[in-house]
């Protein structure tokens, strides 16, 4: 007799695509922050809650108290995607009669302009995270970069050809040059490079109050920690020229570039392969013979000097000039970078989409405070949840029930926790 063979029963669409890519707990993560932000919108708004308090009074009460909950909840999500994005009514306008083209791309363009240098450094962090090192001093790293950009942008004077080239240089040199002490101690004497890289952010950042109050680079005849203006033939002008009143800039080709040679280094390079290899398995890499001491001094120049990068193309897109506080306010973007490299799992064009949703929700969440009153913080409440949701890839899979999902964090290799 004949053996009758058992077809297995093709899966069902849901489940082969959760079941092909850990973009799936991204996404869901996602919409895991925006459930939870709704939920505090509905909790601490005093109109939500008065209407729910109410809904003994009269037989429409439960009605009403939805119908206010939901308005409240999009009209808070909805200023979020118009303050970020754009307005769906301000683009068929402006389709439809030329007019007002300003007002509707400005959203979009403030995201590209606060994503742009945020790109740069997150993927600065993100290679030093593939060769298992802890770049936290990526902050610091972007201010000394910002401060020698802004010096050779401002106090030497020559064409553009070669001052845009030249300062964009020095902020890598300034971010390089920062970098490497912590790569050195780490490489040569065991030092701990998450203390070395936390604790000399505060080094540059006294560095940078002296520069804009005690050197000539101070701007002539101020007293503030003010630093002088920066050339119009060492700024990154904007992309759709002056007139436009879009600050978007032609920065957006610098974060494109670092973002292609991101990818070539990790994935097309011995050197990245060394990276990785380093990141994933040390004790693998040095069998190999992969020298541990130059991946780890060349991974912090590389993600320094990037870092550096993104601290000029800040200053020279946006203000022209640095002060006291540059770089300082909202934890820093060297901080935020740490974030968006994880969320983006290390990978360049993760990187990309995780700091364009970091983008938007921050420019997002300042017009939806200025449209309903809802505070910023709302906004960074929902980053810290898709962080954690991300970061716990089994718990996003357990609430929806997926089968088959790759739930493989970021796994970072370095002695540097226990040695």
């Amino acid at each position: 007799m004949s053996e009758v063979t058992t077809v297995p029963p093709r899966p069902s669409l849901w489940v082969r695509y959760t079941s092909s890519s850990p973009i799936v707990v991204t996404v869901l993560a996602l919409v895991l922050g925006l459930v939870v932000g709704a939920l505090i919108i509905i909790t601490t708004t005093p109109a939500v809650l008065d209407a729910w308090r109410a809904i003994f009074h009269g037989w429409d009460g439960v009605p009403h108290a939805l119908n206010v909950t939901f308005n409240n909840v999009g009209a808070a999500y909805r200023s979020m995607f118009t303050g970020s994005i754009v307005d769906p009514q301000g683009f068929w306008h402006s389709l439809v009669t030329g007019k007002g083209w300003t007002n509707t791309l400005t959203p979009i363009s403030e995201t590209f302009t606060y994503a742009t240098p945020l790109v740069i450094v997150s993927i600065g962090v993100g290679i030093a995270f593939q060769a298992g090192l802890f770049n936290i001093g990526a902050n610091g790293q972007a201010v000394i970069g910002g401060i020698s950009g802004a010096v050779v942008g401002s106090m030497l004077h020559m064409p553009t050809i070669l001052h845009l080239p030249l300062t964009l240089l020095a902020g890598i040199a300034g971010g390089m040059i920062c970098g490497a002490v912590p790569g050195v101690l780490k490489a040569y004497t065991g030092a701990h490079e998450v203390i070395v890289t936390l604790m000399f952010n505060y080094v540059t950042y006294a560095f940078l109050l002296f520069m804009v109050l005690s050197t000539p680079f101070q701007q002539p005849g101020q007293q503030n920690d003010i630093g002088r203006t920066m050339d119009p033939s060492a700024q990154l002008a904007p992309l759709f020229g002056s007139s436009s009143g879009l600050r978007v800039s032609f920065g957006v080709f610098v974060a494109a570039l670092v973002v292609a040679f991101a990818w070539w280094l990790l994935n097309r390079s011995s050197l990245g392969f060394d990276f990785r290899v380093t990141g994933a398995n040390p004790s693998a890499a040095r069998a190999s013979g992969i020298n541990a001491r130059s991946v780890m001094v060349v991974a912090f120049l590389i993600s320094g000097g990037l870092a550096g990068l993104a601290g000029v193309v800040q200053v020279a897109s946006t203000t022209h000039y640095i002060d006291g506080g540059f770089l300082i306010g909202n934890a820093g973007i060297g901080f935020t970078a740490i974030t968006v490299a994880l969320l983006g799992r290390n990978k360049p064009m993760g990187i990309v989409w995780a700091a364009l949703l970091f983008a938007a929700l921050g420019v997002g969440g300042r017009n939806m405070q200025a449209a309903t009153g809802i505070p910023l913080d709302l906004a960074t409440v929902i980053q810290s949840v898709i962080v954690l949701f991300v970061a716990t890839p089994v718990l996003v899979k357990e609430i929806f029930r997926l089968r088959g999902v790759s739930t493989t964090s970021v796994q970072l290799a370095t002695t540097g926790w226990g040695s």
